[in-house]
């Protein structure tokens, strides 16, 4: 294979086994403890003989030597060269370093420390040199005020791969490969047990991951707002956001039983040259990996050298990193062909990534409230110029959005919008409850799937809103709990009107507050979707009750109000 391919399926090494110790060697480790005895029991002689004041053996102990007559250290002025690295290559530009100072010195002229590339970028600290895990953080550092000079490629490269147990590889690996997609896909039909994923903002597996997910669910759909709900879906569903793959392949070493590791680990990205380093060790559970076709990244290592700094004595370090030293340590020395190029501004990268460390990982009880008044039949044209209605549009995002619920959501959905004089304010479509609980035959999550899909608004309904937001919130406040966020999204296109439950704006925000409970809150994140909508209105209901709006003007963008929404409702604590 070829140092700019893409592997296949890296093999899995050897499963190592528990081994009972021989005659011989029990016998050498029952000397051994023997004379650990015997030094244990000479010592606890001598200290109470030490400690005996009728003892004629009893001397009096040694005077502490004062402070002032201690002999004293010169500290170390400042290196000549410092160099930050990444915690994975480091060992191979500490040799390198090794080789240009001289032997015996105390205070070295080059001084290498290893920390994770997102942790210094965040830190504002100062190095000389900087050899982060992805070219990334250098843009990461610009848009921050710090710039970088490199010349020549990176020293090395690793891609991202996929990995997990052996046991579950043929959920994520077909032929060889993995996807993202279809990660996503495996997560939503829930037939992984789990999925684990460094923090993006911190780590560069996290960072290119994320970035890695985007531009795979991108190729899924022609809608960026469907996109996103998907790339969102594994997001929701991740078993731990913020884990060091270095630190989970040493849990996997822990781990006796390859069961319990599928579901507290599952599948998680990791570099090439992490998993092929853990495929040498002496392991217990073996791992397949492969690298995600539809969106393949890979780390790379930029030699950076920051402004001022002695560049010969940089060159020399830069030099001293031999291609040999880099390939035995499992990188590579060339990048992988096919690899996603980064984009240019550090925004595209990070925009996302921050929503997903950001993302409020706890209890989440929502309840859904969409407008299913008449104007939801008005016909619009999207984005590609397809001719389409409201209600078409909001049945495909809804789909996507339906699988955004992690296991520990308890979810419900009305519909608000009446035709008759005497019609209710809303109709319960999905009672509130667990989004894995069953509803009839099917689970919560599959019978608000259907609901959705078939979503038909009432051809000549007005629109309840007030009276449905006051009902909504009155009822969730009945369910909150400590350690959950507890909201009620709502979705129109219109405003309050054309029913009997009509009410201006002035008395529905002061009903709102009346029944406002501080040790209660019951956020209103409402989506105004079409030019159309009462943002006034809108604004107003989140402002009373520590919510959000979100103004979708351009039907077309449901999907992405859609996700904003509920990225603004996992924002709550």
């Amino acid at each position: 294979m070829s140092d700019n391919e893409w592997p296949r399926q890296l093999p899995a090494a050897e499963q190592g086994e528990w081994n009972e110790e021989s005659p011989g060697r029990s016998r050498v480790l029952m000397s051994a403890a023997l004379v650990v005895v015997v030094l244990l029991v000479a010592g606890g002689v001598t200290w109470q003989l030490m400690n005996n004041e009728s003892s004629p053996a009893a001397q009096p102990s040694a005077a502490p030597v004062p402070a002032a007559t201690q002999p004293s250290v010169t500290p170390c002025p400042d290196p000549e060269l410092s160099v930050v690295v990444a915690p994975e290559i480091a060992p191979v530009i500490s040799a390198a370093a090794e080789t240009l100072n001289p032997s015996g010195q105390r205070c070295p002229p080059v001084q290498v420390r290893a920390e994770a590339s997102g942790t210094f970028a965040a830190s504002g600290a100062k190095a000389d040199v900087w050899i982060p895990s992805s070219s990334s953080w250098l843009k990461v550092a610009a848009a921050d005020g710090t710039t970088w000079t490199t010349s020549g490629n990176p020293i090395a490269y690793s891609p991202v791969l996929l990995a997990g147990p052996e046991g579950i590889a043929s959920l994520y690996i077909k032929d060889g490969k993995s996807s993202w997609a279809g990660l996503v896909k495996a997560v939503t039909d829930d037939v992984l047990p789990a999925v684990t994923m460094p923090d993006p903002l911190k780590d560069s597996v996290g960072l290119l991951s994320v970035h890695g997910v985007h531009a795979a669910t991108a190729r899924t759909t022609e809608d960026a707002g469907i996109a996103q709900l998907r790339a969102l879906t594994l997001r929701s569903r991740l078993e731990d956001a913020d884990a060091d793959p270095a630190v989970l392949l040493d849990r996997m070493n822990q781990h006796s039983d390859a069961t319990t590791a599928v579901y507290e680990i599952g599948v998680f990205p990791v570099l090439e040259q992490q998993l092929l380093g853990y495929q040498k060790t002496d392991h217990r559970i073996r791992l397949s990996g492969a690298p995600p076709v539809d969106g393949p990244v890979q780390a790379d290592y930029p030699f950076a050298v920051r402004k001022g700094v002695k560049k010969d004595l940089a060159a020399d370090l830069r030099a001293a990193v031999t291609k040999e030293a880099v390939e035995a340590a499992g990188f590579r020395t060339s990048p992988a062909a096919g690899a996603l190029r980064l984009p240019e501004g550090a925004g595209k990268l990070t925009a996302p990534a921050r929503q997903w460390s950001q993302y409020q990982n706890v209890g989440f009880q929502v309840l859904l409230l969409i407008d299913s008044s008449g104007s939801m039949n008005e016909k619009i044209t999207d984005k590609n110029g397809k001719a389409s209605t409201k209600a078409e549009l909001l049945r495909e995002s809804g789909t996507s959005a339906a699988q955004l619920f992690n296991a520990e959501s308890n979810v419900g959905m009305w519909y608000f919008g009446t035709a008759g004089a005497n019609g209710p304010a809303h109709v319960e479509q999905v009672p509130l409850g667990p989004v894995a609980g069953p509803v009839g035959d099917v689970t919560r999550r599959e019978a608000l799937g259907r609901k959705i899909g078939s979503y038909k608004p009432e051809a000549a309904a007005g629109t309840p809103l007030y009276q449905a937001v006051l009902d909504a919130v009155a009822e969730m406040r009945t369910q909150v709990k400590p350690g959950a966020a507890t909201v009620v999204v709502v979705l129109t296109d219109g405003a309050d009107g054309g029913t009997k439950y009509a009410m201006s704006n002035q008395q529905f925000l002061s009903r709102l507050g009346e029944r406002q409970d501080p040790a209660k809150p019951v956020p209103v994140i409402a989506v105004g979707y079409g030019p159309d909508a009462n943002m006034t209105a809108l604004q107003g209901m989140a402002k009373a009750t520590g919510g959000r709006a979100i103004p979708a003007r351009d039907p077309a963008d449901l999907a992405s109000a859609m996700a904003e929404a509920f990225l603004a409702a996992h924002g709550q604590s």
